[in-house]
């Protein structure tokens, strides 16, 4: 698996805004829903284009970057600029 890379770090939002991760840099996200602005956090390995997810409290997920688009559990979020 790579490590974190800048490419993908930043904030991803859904187009309604509710769900937003934010990759940090270090390997780290928080994901925040609606006003709970840390609803969950943990860590994040990219591979190639694919994003896995590991929750602090045990929870695991996974996505892709589709044409700079996050697809991630059924959602689709994009990037703030």
């Amino acid at each position: 698996m790579k490590k974190p890379t800048r490419a993908y770090a930043g904030m991803w939002v859904t187009a309604d805004g509710h769900i937003r991760h934010e990759l940090l840099p270090n390997g780290r996200y928080i994901e925040a829903r609606g006003s709970r602005e840390r609803a969950y956090q943990g860590r994040y390995v990219l591979t190639g284009d694919h994003i896995d997810y590991w929750d602090d409290t045990g929870f695991t997920a996974d996505g892709d970057f589709i044409n700079g688009v996050l697809h991630h559990a059924g959602m689709i979020l994009y990037r703030r600029k």
